[in-house]
């Protein structure tokens, strides 16, 4: 694959975005990247049925190599998530047995194919599992052809396993041995694969290093290896849960790409800049332009608005992003409901208060007060209506009365029916759709 050409602007435009923390050779992996393809491997180990956004940087990265000419190899670690990466953690993981790895294995896959071209001409990606090589691998075997060539010095002066010693709970000897899991891979790779280099965040900096020294060790050849800052927020706490301590899925079935959505929403002005460098496909120029635009008029929140929609597009695609829009305008922005499609009201479905509700009870006198109350807008008859008498209740944007009485003409998409209490509370009816 050397004939092919890549793009000579990638260390530029990885250094431009702040992508790059630790290399072990700026100028020979500039001078080997000029030479033609590469082919570069990132590790995600399947703790869970899904990734999540502290994975995304390496989802974008290794497609950014493809998008350059090179080869991404996404490693889904079914031998080395056994363990358990000391990294970055405080206390022991839990063990995974076979049967939670092969269905975290299953929830992962989709979303890596999410990001980087299986199917490409020239440069498809590979899907690899380490368990592939290492389950066969005997511990007399890895002792002599890993555990010879790495010192017990080398691995304590690791930072994730210096702090793991200094804590109060320790480090057990499994997580202890994770790094030379790790380091095989590489040693593996490289002479099986024809992998020359491994990426990863700053945290496994300690495991990707050991991994290029073990392959000059027992190969003599040369690694290469590159680390990104960790994607955190001003006060230092990862980007990977909301504020109410909800992680931040990438599958939509674990996260909704409406909430999904909202979480971008909620990001802080001097924020929006690095999180559209690191996050998105967007050129510097272009990043640079929806700042500027941005901060012309802030509470307009454009930054926020095509940082969002940027990054639930590459998550969920191009229809679930649009959703998300729609049904974020219609809660937050007064939307007009009649502009809503059929999928935005499935998306709000989920994150209303929504009740089913039987057709029957459509175009029947006085139904009003009842449906209030069986939609959990009001507590009770009473409650209801005084509300009406307030015009403090409004069908699809129209206000209404005691008088009104709910028809199957109100019905958008012949199903649901939004209604609004006050300002803020919205529900919906679902009256289950065509009879």
């Amino acid at each position: 694959m050397r004939h092919m050409s890549t793009d000579p602007n990638l260390l530029d435009d990885l250094i431009a975005r702040g992508l790059m923390q630790d290399t072990t050779d700026l100028e020979a992996l500039a001078q080997r990247l000029k030479e033609g393809p590469i082919s570069v491997y990132c590790g995600f180990d399947p703790t869970a049925q899904s990734l999540h956004v502290g994975n995304l940087i390496g989802l974008l990265t290794l497609a950014r190599f493809q998008r350059a000419g090179h080869r991404p190899l996404p490693l889904a670690g079914g031998a080395t998530g056994m363990i358990g990466d000391p990294s970055g953690k405080s206390s022991e993981r839990n063990l995974l047995d076979d049967d939670a790895l092969a269905a975290n294995l299953a929830g992962i896959v989709p979303i890596l194919r999410q990001f980087v071209d299986f199917e490409a001409d020239e440069n498809p990606a590979k899907l690899l599992d380490n368990r592939a090589w290492t389950i066969s691998v005997s511990i007399l075997d890895f002792l002599r052809d890993v555990g010879k060539h790495v010192t017990v010095n080398q691995m304590v002066a690791k930072e994730s396993v210096k702090n793991r010693m200094e804590g109060a709970d320790g480090i057990s000897f499994t997580e202890f041995s994770y790094m030379l899991l790790q380091a095989n891979d590489f040693a593996w790779l490289f002479e099986n694969e024809g992998v020359e280099m491994q990426i990863g965040g700053s945290d496994q900096w300690g495991n990707i290093s050991l991994g290029v020294d073990l392959v000059r060790r027992r190969t003599g050849g040369k690694a290469h290896a590159l680390t990104w800052p960790l994607l955190v927020r001003k006060d230092g706490t990862k980007y990977g849960k909301t504020a109410g301590g909800e992680t931040l899925w990438l599958d939509a079935a674990m996260m909704s790409p409406y909430r999904f959505y909202q979480t971008w929403m909620q990001s802080e002005d001097d924020e929006l800049r690095k999180l559209l460098l690191w996050l998105t496909f967007l050129s510097i120029d272009e990043v640079d332009a929806v700042v500027a635009e941005h901060a012309e008029a802030p509470h307009v929140r454009l930054g926020q608005k095509r940082l969002a929609k940027e990054i639930t597009s590459l998550v969920h695609g191009v229809d679930a992003a649009s959703g998300a829009i729609e049904a974020s305008e219609a809660v937050f922005g007064g939307a007009p409901v009649e502009a809503l499609s059929a999928m935005t009201f499935e998306i709000l479905a989920d994150e209303l208060p929504t009740t089913n509700v039987d057709r029957s009870r459509l175009d029947v006198d006085d139904n009003l007060v009842s449906l209030l109350v069986e939609g959990g807008v009001a507590k009770s008859k009473s409650e209801a209506g005084r509300l009406l008498d307030q015009n403090g209740i409004s069908f699809n944007d129209t206000k209404i009365s005691s008088e009104t009485v709910a028809t199957r003409a109100d019905l958008q998409h012949d199903r649901f029916l939004l209604i609004r209490k006050g300002k803020k509370s919205m529900f919906l009816l679902d009256f289950g759709g065509p009879s």
